[in-house]
């Protein structure tokens, strides 16, 4: 996951737009099952309007037709790697069931799954295709 976390580096490069919207304070990528790589940066924004850089690259991933992914990276703008929150955790579980099995690294060097971060899952008493 070393050379995903040195893309996500490459933008993780704090920017202030204006007034009310900063953007690239945290910058992920995304590899998926095919071994394809995307990614985002986030907004933060007066009025909680912004995304994380998680969602950034999910919108990225899906827009080119993907949705499983296979590990995940976001880093502020030190190069230190930052856990998704629950919203993050939670898009990334409802693009498909597999990604569960997610690669995650929370801590600079400590990678858990998806699973691992979601012990209670919601989704999988519910008996429908997700």
């Amino acid at each position: 996951m070393g050379t995903l976390k040195q893309i996500a580096q490459k933008y993780a490069r704090p920017k202030r737009l204006n007034d009310f919207i900063a953007y690239g304070g945290v910058a992920a990528a995304i590899e998926t099952v095919s071994g394809n790589i995307y990614t985002g940066i986030s907004i933060d924004t007066a009025c909680s309007m912004g995304c994380c850089a998680e969602h950034s690259a999910v919108a990225e991933m899906l827009k080119n037709g993907e949705s499983q992914i296979r590990s995940i990276v976001a880093v502020d703008e030190n190069g230190n790697a930052v856990p998704p929150c629950g919203r993050c955790r939670e898009l990334i579980s409802q693009l498909a069931k597999e990604n569960l099995q997610t690669t995650i690294e929370v801590k600079n060097g400590i990678f858990k799954t998806l699973g691992e971060l979601l012990p209670y899952d919601w989704k999988e008493g519910l008996g429908r295709e997700w």
